[in-house]
């Protein structure tokens, strides 16, 4: 049997970013006729390289600016793979969201347990500017304000696997037509959860608002699922 490739082989520009990103003061990178002498490769073998570091959220290639080195996110990678997941089995984001719901879960005491008096007010106005948006006329649905809060409560860990798979989560939610779900009561269930979990973090009662984050995401299921299966063709 033929030994799988090495998972810690990389390309040879990727090494060359991973040296190159803590020391480099400037995040542009040389041209690529420059890069292709440096690294010994062909620009042709270069370019393949480039878009696969493109793809993955590690570059950014613009006519004007050139190449530009971004910071490490999880996310770019994640979302390209659940995307080509779901394109196969639509119902494979039942699965990335039971994945979610046990990240929050399971990091929900380390992550609160680090918030400040600032992350707290920015928590209460999220709540607050939510349920004006409800109560308007017309109503809109505080979108933004959920993603927000939930990515907000897991900030400080400072966990770019944790938060890249919560981006993720949020950006295949307004994909699939989630984040236009428009059924007022099920909209004020939600947040008035949101509001006993956040007054339950800022009061210090890290169990309480746990068991609210619990039964908060066992509302998803009472939801009308929409249909799903023409969304990434």
């Amino acid at each position: 049997m033929l030994r799988d490739r090495n998972p810690l082989e990389q390309s040879e520009f990727l090494k060359y970013l991973a040296r190159h990103s803590q020391s480099a003061e400037d995040d542009r990178l040389p041209p690529l006729a420059d890069l292709s002498r440096e690294l010994g490769i062909s620009i042709a073998s270069l370019r393949e390289q480039l878009e696969v570091a493109r793809a993955m959220g590690l570059v950014e290639v613009r006519p004007k600016t050139g190449i530009r080195r971004l910071e490490y996110r999880f996310e770019p990678a994640v979302v390209k793979s659940v995307v080509y997941a779901m394109s196969i089995e639509p119902h494979t984001l039942e699965q990335f969201s039971d994945l979610r719901n046990h990240v929050e879960t399971a990091y929900w005491f380390q992550a609160v347990s680090q918030l400040n008096s600032e992350d707290h007010a920015e928590l209460l106005d999220l709540v607050r500017r939510a349920f004006q948006k409800l109560d308007g006329s017309p109503v809109q649905i505080p979108h933004m304000e959920h993603r927000q809060l939930h990515l907000l409560l897991y900030s400080r860990l400072n966990n770019p696997f944790v938060t890249g798979i919560m981006e993720t989560y949020w950006d295949i939610y307004e994909a699939v037509g989630l984040s236009v779900y428009n059924d007022l009561n099920y909209l004020r269930r939600v947040w008035t959860y949101h509001q006993r979990i956040v007054e339950a973090v800022c009061a210090g009662d890290l169990n309480g608002g746990y068991q609210l984050l619990v039964e908060h995401i066992h509302l998803i299921t009472e939801r009308t699922k929409p249909s799903i299966s023409q969304k990434f063709e």
